[in-house]
């Protein structure tokens, strides 16, 4: 799948964002201003470099204001500090972090009630940070192997659950190969779990109709009708679920 990177020039700002030019697309030019403010466009193999720039440029006040609403959203989100007190997101849940500074034999990192504890021998931002992503990328891949499953097989045409795999992603929750495997942004297991199921319904969707045409959208809302809604909700907490 090709890519190259253009430059869009609005009201005296240039706005970077990436073409992908989709193999048997057949529909309009696309355009996608992920929840971190970056942009992308999703275009035909038959469309010229001068078609994407007059389908970009028709839309640069949209672009331009969604991608400044999402750079004023991630403004206001502070570093995480990774120290006791401080608020975790699991399933949609949010839970105290306790870091508690023991011998290296004893570390884990559980569950406690209303606690995420972590028992470590290095207590520093870094290492706390660590196992904590450690712990985030266990239990995604157990929910979202179980969740796979579930919706797939409540849907027609996966003849298989297929394989899927974990990736940190800045800009996506999800993609679909053309071979089948999904991959999943193991920051969304911070999510609750209609979310979850939206991306995972989304991706499954994508081995029905590899691009995003409006046969693509109709098999997405005869799978999960609420799935605007939805996206909406998981766009919105995007900056909070993506710190990191």
């Amino acid at each position: 799948m090709e890519r190259f990177e253009r430059v869009l020039h609005y009201g005296g700002e240039a706005i970077p964002y990436t073409v992908r030019i989709s193999t048997g697309r057949r529909e309009r030019v696309r355009i996608h201003v992920h929840p971190d403010g970056t942009v992308e466009v999703e275009a035909p193999e038959e469309a010229t470099a001068e078609d994407i720039g007059k389908a970009v440029q028709k839309r640069a006040r949209w672009v331009h204001d969604h991608v400044h609403d999402a750079r004023r959203r991630f403004e206001h989100v502070l570093p995480r500090e990774y120290v006791s007190g401080e608020q975790i997101l699991y399933l949609g849940r949010r839970y105290s972090l306790k870091v508690r500074h023991v011998p290296r034999p004893d570390r884990a990192v559980k569950l406690k009630g209303a606690l995420l504890e972590v028992a470590h021998d290095q207590v520093s931002a870094d290492a706390v940070r660590a196992r904590v992503r450690a712990w985030y990328k266990l239990k995604a891949r157990d929910y979202f192997a179980y969740r796979l499953g579930v919706i797939a097989k409540g849907l027609p045409w996966p003849q298989d659950v297929p394989k899927f795999q974990l990736k940190d992603m800045r800009t996506r929750w999800g993609t679909c190969a053309a071979g089948g495997t999904v991959t999943l942004n193991p920051f969304l297991v911070r999510a609750n779990r209609e979310c979850i199921d939206y991306v995972i319904t989304h991706e499954l969707c994508h081995l029905r109709e590899h691009n995003h045409s409006p046969e693509f959208f109709r098999l997405l809302s005869r799978a999960m009708p609420q799935w605007e809604t939805v996206k909406r909700s998981l766009d919105d907490m995007a900056e909070i679920l993506l710190n990191d």
